[in-house]
This record gives C-alpha cells, sequence and structure tokens, in this order.
C-alpha cells in the first residue's frame, strides 16, 4: 500500500495533479493507494511535549494526524509532494514530518542515541518539490526537508521530482515530461515494494 500526501493549500492545483499522476503510476501495477491533501485537515504541531517516548504515540492530540498514522504504519510506500513556499516545504508538510517523530525511540546516553520503529521494514517513498522560480537552489531546502526525515524514520527514498517554473494553478497538465516523470516515480515505488 502506498499513502500519498501533498501540502498545497490551493485544491487541485500543481501539487495535486502531480500527486494524481504518481498514483496513476501506482495503480498501473495493482498497488492500493491512499491519497491525502494536508490542506483539508485540522491538526496541530509538535509541541515538543515529549508524551510519545514513553506511549510510543502521540498521546498530546486527538485530531486530524492521529487519522493518518494508521495508514502510515500500514503502507511500505510514502510519498510526499510540497510547493515551495519561501524556501521550503509548507507549514502543513512541515507539521506534518514533525508529528512523525513519535516513532522515534531515544536512548538514556548523552548525547541520546536513536532509532526508529518504522525502520527494516522495507519502506521506500518519492518526494517531489514544485516552485515558481527558474533555479533549482531557489527551491532552497525543500526536497532536503523531506528526504532527510524520512531517511532517519528508515525510508529509502527512490525518487525526487524536482519541477520548476509553475505557479498557475493546474498547469502542470501542459507539461507532459513532468506528468511522465511523475507516473514513472509512481510505477517505481509500487515495484520496488
Amino acid at each position: 500500500m502506498i499513502t500519498a500526501i501533498e501540502s498545497s493549500p490551493r485544491k487541485k492545483g500543481n501539487s495535486h495533479t502531480m500527486l494524481q499522476a504518481v498514483l496513476a503510476g501506482a495503480h498501473e501495477v495493482g498497488t492500493i493507494t491512499n491519497e491525502v491533501h494536508l490542506r483539508d485537515l485540522k491538526y496541530d504541531p509538535c509541541v515538543g511535549c515529549e508524551a510519545c517516548r514513553k506511549a510510543k504515540a502521540c498521546t498530546m492530540f486527538d485530531d486530524g494526524m492521529t487519522t493518518l498514522y494508521p495508514l502510515i504504519e500500514e503502507s511500505k510506500g510514502l510519498v510526499l509532494i510540497s510547493p515551495v513556499h519561501n524556501y521550503n516545504v509548507t507549514a502543513w508538510m512541515k507539521a506534518f514530518i514533525d508529528r512523525m517523530y513519535c516513532y522515534y525511540d531515544f536512548t538514556d546516553s548523552r548525547p541520546r542515541g536513536w532509532s526508529s520503529r518504522l525502520a527494516g521494514q522495507g519502506r521506500k517513498a518519492v518526494i517531489g518539490a514544485i516552485a515558481e522560480q527558474a533555479n533549482k537552489k531557489d527551491m532552497g531546502f525543500t526536497l532536503d526537508a523531506m528526504r532527510m526525515p524520512l531517511e532517519a524514520l528508515g525510508y529509502e527514498v527512490i525518487s525526487e521530482i524536482s519541477v520548476l517554473r509553475l505557479f498557475d494553478k493546474g498547469i502542470i497538465v501542459n507539461h507532459a515530461n513532468i506528468m511522465e516523470e511523475a507516473r514513472l516515480a509512481g510505477k517505481n515505488l509500487a515495484e520496488a515494494l
């Protein structure tokens, strides 16, 4: 199973459309998928309460993120797509990633050692970022902000999709090369699981 998550504030925009192209590729090989639009959920960012260290789950909140944890745990594949906001992922994506903190276990040593309860399970991911700027450097930390936490959690990121020079809502459908790259990323993800 693959859970695909996008964090654009715009409905049916470029991130949404790219996410659907990734899922179309996964469907070609018969993979079950879930589609999540973070703008449709109400959830709080991590507040660093550390209760999850003992509970092994986020117990501070009962919100939209709570509904995603079972999907994340059941899905061996994960897709994260974000537009570039101020050289980074959107606030919705950042809050989502921070709430994944509950999957870490820590030692009592200093500095603290850590491990992820999602690691060692063959989890794989695809990440994508969409920017209106012309240069990849203007994407800033967007791809890193998704890749690094996913790798720390135990995912192998098998594909990164960088999209430049797109802003107008839904215009990505006019770029067959990008849509094909996204479709192939989804197909490759499904085949790798």
